[in-house]
């Protein structure tokens, strides 16, 4: 039986994505807090929906991506939302970034409604939804990642199963927001040192980009900070979020995370500033002006 598809978070990342599905032959039901995504996504050949629960209604599989953790509780949970009507058999898949306590409580309660969660959070940002080249981190049951890989394989070129632990998959984008966050204060330093040395920053990249230190956040983030590009792929306020996370999580489990502690504040500094909108490369900027560049 070919699944029917409930989309909920028609957005910077959810637009595409739900494209990519129509575009594969799948039939898409949306909903989305804004009605000009939704009648965008119509024009794209998907059908609206005047709910999370409406959602729920009709499709096989339900996929939600929205901000954070209490958009997620609440597009499950809240009043008209997708529980309320969620057919016993059906699969939940959460590509949103949300707390992997919260993710694992909210399998709990799918379970208990006789349907099964997975939650699969992204990485590759706007670029990689609108390529279908995102790399997709899977918590959860295996025969329910086997049930939805050919969906997944439509937004993404890299699916992993990360374990069958519910919350799993945010804790590895947990993981990946910590190791990007290094890496661009890394290269946010390298480059601050270089111009305030009066050494071409692009000559500098191009030489790093050569050796241990080349990194797709020295080729993405870095040309970024050299051409001061920062309109948004993945904003700032959201990154923030991401890291709280990483707090939390790292709390819970008794572990030390100095490093993107001191991350977390440039980005603090960055939204403080009037930077939260900015994509979140922007976060290099603060040690600009800190070095008193332009």
């Amino acid at each position: 039986m070919r699944e029917t598809i409930g989309f909920i978070g028609l957005g910077v990342m959810g637009r595409p994505m739900a494209r990519h599905l129509l575009a594969k032959g799948y039939s898409v039901i949306g909903v989305n807090r804004s009605r000009s995504a939704v009648d965008d996504f119509v024009a794209s050949g998907g059908t609206a929906a005047d709910s999370p629960a409406d959602v729920a209604r009709r499709a096989t599989v339900v996929i939600t991506m929205v901000p954070d953790t209490p958009d997620v509780e609440q597009v499950l949970l809240g009043d008209a939302g997708v529980l309320s009507t969620l057919a016993p058999g059906s699969v939940v898949i959460d590509m949103s970034s949300i707390s992997p306590v919260a993710a694992a409580a909210l399998a709990a309660r799918v379970a208990s409604a006789g349907s099964t969660m997975l939650d699969a959070p992204v990485s590759g940002g706007e670029v990689g939804a609108v390529n279908a080249t995102l790399s997709i981190m899977v918590g959860g049951d295996t025969a329910a990642l086997s049930r939805v890989r050919p969906l997944l394989e439509c937004m993404g070129s890299r699916i992993i199963h990360v374990g069958t632990t519910p919350g799993a998959g945010q804790t590895c984008k947990v993981c990946n927001q910590i190791a990007i966050g290094g890496a661009l204060a890394g290269v946010s330093e390298a480059l601050t040192l270089a111009r305030k040395a009066g050494v071409d920053p692009v000559q500098v990249r191009e030489a790093l980009m050569g050796g241990f230190a080349a990194s797709k956040v020295l080729e993405v983030h870095g040309e970024r900070l050299i051409r001061k590009n920062f309109a948004p792929g993945f904003r700032t306020r959201l990154y923030q979020k991401d890291l709280r996370l990483a707090g939390e999580t790292a709390a819970a489990h008794g572990v030390a995370l100095p490093a993107t502690a001191v991350v977390a504040q440039l980005l603090n500094a960055l939204a403080a500033s009037g930077g939260a909108d900015l994509d979140y490369s922007a976060l290099g900027t603060v040690l600009f002006d800190l070095a008193g560049l332009d």
